[in-house]
């Protein structure tokens, strides 16, 4: 007889991703629920990746990531965000933001800890932390805004207090910290002695003039925090799951720790082929934030006409619809249908929180061509 399986993570299934991208493609619709781009990458940078591969770095690369890989990350740091880390102690190349994510919450978080996370959260934070032994602590996000309630923040924090997971360009909702909330997140981590887990794998999607403001450049959030970064968003090449976490040498020897015993190692040619791009055209990010607002106005500008409400997002690839004045289908169902009838798929937002509130809301991703926009559009515009 096998002994009887008891899941550690019992509550979870199938992520509302695949889910949702199954579906799509099982009934030929319109992807806008996962969020990949669907046009090609820059120029060269695939070409580059086969010619490191034909050249034979196809063996392990050092643990931490390419050195000059590690450079090259840092020269972006220093020319996108004025800020200077070592290569060798502060930046490790991992595979997939997510990784980094999961070895930074393991390095850190013991059983009993408590972790806040802000709802709508991104789904792989909390796993993370029950494996870790610990208790995530949901604080919701204000309703419409989507900023963050300091005041809710500061009563969810106890003793046992030991991490802050920070979401920003957010996703699901698209909306940014400002430099006052990093501000008050320095105070509060100072005061309560917890540390800081930020996802800003986004970085350089941010719109209508606003800049992305990094903890690593926050003077007591840079001493106390992960931050966590991805190619994938960036280069548009997310089945690369390549990208890096930046830390002071304490927690990076801490989450290094961790990485090599579960991945060891990103994959050596696409390393290559980054800091190849990235010593060629630096400058890159810098066009970013143009290319996909332009994509995300002509989403909204032909959903014009529509029955639906929002607020342009903020940041991201990704654009929140509230169909508050079609239905009051619960979001899970309507997705599904939609993505069965209409032919457009899209992800509810409701499956992100805790205890979600009374909001029609559905999340759709813009990084698409112009003419799938453009069809998703119309098809949303009859119903």
């Amino acid at each position: 007889m096998n002994p009887p399986l008891t899941s550690k993570l019992p509550r979870v299934g199938t992520t509302i991703f695949t889910r949702m991208s199954g579906l799509a493609q099982a009934h030929n619709a319109l992807n806008l629920s996962q969020g990949f781009p669907d046009f090609s990458p820059p120029e060269g940078l695939a070409q580059a990746l086969g010619e490191h591969a034909l050249r034979g770095h196809n063996q392990y690369a050092p643990m931490a990531g390419l050195p000059r890989l590690r450079e090259a990350i840092a020269g972006q740091l220093a020319l996108h965000r004025n800020v200077a880390v070592d290569a060798d102690t502060e930046v490790t190349v991992v595979p997939g933001a997510t990784e980094s994510i999961f070895c930074a919450i393991t390095a850190v978080v013991k059983p009993g800890d408590e972790v806040i996370v802000l709802d709508p959260v991104y789904d792989s934070y909390e796993p993370a932390v029950e494996l870790a032994g610990g208790r995530t602590v949901h604080v919701p996000l204000r309703a419409g805004s989507f900023d963050i309630d300091w005041e809710k923040v500061e009563k969810a924090i106890s003793k046992r207090t030991r991490l802050f997971m920070l979401n920003s360009p957010h996703n699901p909702c698209g909306s940014t910290v400002s430099a006052r909330d990093l501000d008050i997140l320095g105070e509060l981590s100072q005061k309560h002695g917890f540390l800081v887990c930020s996802d800003e794998v986004y970085e350089h999607l941010v719109y209508d003039g606003r800049t992305h403001c990094s903890v690593l450049q926050h003077p007591v959030l840079r001493s106390r925090s992960f931050a966590h970064f991805s190619f994938g968003k960036t280069l548009s090449v997310t089945g690369w799951k390549t990208g890096y976490c930046v830390a002071p040498p304490e927690l990076t020897n801490e989450l290094r720790k961790v990485h090599q015993y579960v991945a060891f190692v990103a994959v050596t040619p696409v390393q290559h082929a980054l800091a190849d791009f990235l010593e060629a055209q630096p400058d890159y990010p810098t066009s970013l934030a143009g290319d996909y607002q332009r994509r995300r106005d002509l989403f909204l500008t032909a959903l014009s006409g529509s029955r639906f409400s929002w607020t342009a997002a903020a940041g991201s690839y990704f654009q929140l619809l509230d169909y508050s004045e079609i239905s009051d289908e619960p979001d899970t169902e309507l997705s599904e249908r939609w993505t069965r009838e209409l032919g457009v798929a899209s992800i509810p937002v409701s499956v992100f929180y805790e205890t979600p509130p009374e909001q029609r809301v559905l999340r759709f991703c813009f990084a698409k061509s112009d003419e799938v926009l453009l069809k998703a559009a119309e098809r949303l515009c009859e119903i």
